[in-house]
């Protein structure tokens, strides 16, 4: 083990689960599943496979949808048919055959879509304001959504519950709710994108009532102790956004997540060491509110997440496109070398 590494190296406790130390991989859309169905295959199974054999503590699946109109673009991978339950069921098995934990991103990207790709229905969102841009890989502005009934938030809220049930069938350690980056959860979270007026709508501690009605289902269905929920200033569609007030917003966000019974939490930013108020970064503004798990992530290196964990600004770090580049990464931190430099001619469009 190389010096200075000692407490991201350690095992840890996580809610429901032993982590062999407190690295884990990022959460990255990778596109691979059959666009059809829905359904991943042997190049995904050895994808996870490997970086769970080189011992990360904690995988977080790429971004799985819950729904037709939960998907975002092309090759997106569901859970909520049982042919993508036992495709997963691949996945999860030949992760714990080498010792490894994950847990499946479950994820609705509401507005940031398409009707060519959303099942041939327009795109959900908390109001009818249509994203500024592109759709991935399809090249298509985004449609403009259609605006979400009472009966279509439950609906939905049943569907991110379902696709919980649906992981544990399919294997997996628990479940990380996306509710970050400008994807549905979010897009109700943020005046943006939500204009409504009833109980969803209003200041930002109403705007978060179907994030913690979400949380709440989710929880019922599988408890706390399998439940992260991911969250952002940071949108697809809006890069540069930020809270207003940032203190106030993460105050208002950590009554919330208590409120639900969260106990574990994922503050997603590009930067982890970007002061955003205060002289504070987001996770060391999240620290001063939430006494419970908090992942790091935002282009980290094992120096600053070494003295990130040291400190108990946060307690896991997750490392992203450094995993694309390098299967052995947790390797390499113990035995103090190099990463390969991420090149996304060589390492995103294809499975290492």
């Amino acid at each position: 083990m190389s010096i200075g590494k000692a407490q991201l190296l350690q095992p840890i406790k996580m809610g429901a689960w032993n982590l062999r130390n407190r690295i884990a991989m990022a959460p990255m859309t990778r596109c691979f599943a059959d666009n059809e169905t829905g359904v991943v295959g042997p190049d995904v199974v050895e994808y996870y496979r490997k970086r769970a054999a080189d011992g990360v503590g904690l995988i977080i699946s790429e971004g799985i949808t819950i729904s037709p109109r939960a998907k975002g673009t092309i090759g997106l991978p569901g859970l909520y048919t049982e042919d993508q339950i036992q495709s997963w069921k691949k996945v999860t098995d030949a992760v714990h055959q080498v010792g490894g934990t994950i847990i499946a991103q479950i994820w609705h990207v509401g507005r940031l879509s398409h009707h060519e790709v959303a099942g041939g229905l327009p795109p959900q969102a908390p109001s009818p304001i249509p994203a500024n841009g592109h759709v991935h890989r399809l090249g298509k502005p985004y449609d403009t959504p259609e605006e979400m009934s009472a009966a279509d938030i439950e609906e939905v809220i049943q569907q991110y519950a379902a696709a919980a049930h649906n992981a544990i069938t399919a294997g997996f350690d628990g479940v990380e709710i996306h509710g970050a980056h400008g994807y549905l959860i979010d897009q109700f979270n943020s005046d943006i994108s939500n204009h409504r007026q009833d109980q969803y709508g209003g200041d930002l501690r109403q705007r978060l009532t179907f994030m913690r009605e979400v949380s709440k289902a989710v929880i019922a269905e599988i408890g706390a102790d399998r439940t992260i929920m991911r969250f952002s200033a940071l949108k697809d569609d809006v890069r540069n956004y930020m809270w207003e007030d940032p203190d106030t917003a993460i105050r208002t966000f950590v009554e919330a997540f208590k409120e639900s019974g969260l106990t574990m939490i994922h503050p997603s930013t590009m930067d982890f060491s970007q002061v955003i108020a205060d002289g504070l970064t987001l996770h060391e503004l999240v620290r001063t509110y939430w006494d419970g798990i908090i992942i790091g992530v935002g282009n980290l290196n094992p120096e600053i997440a070494e003295q990130a964990v040291q400190t108990g600004t946060i307690d896991t770090a997750a490392f992203g496109r450094p995993f694309l580049a390098n299967p052995d990464l947790v390797s390499r931190v113990s035995q103090g070398e190099a990463f390969i430099a991420f090149d996304a001619s060589k390492h995103f469009h294809v499975l290492v």
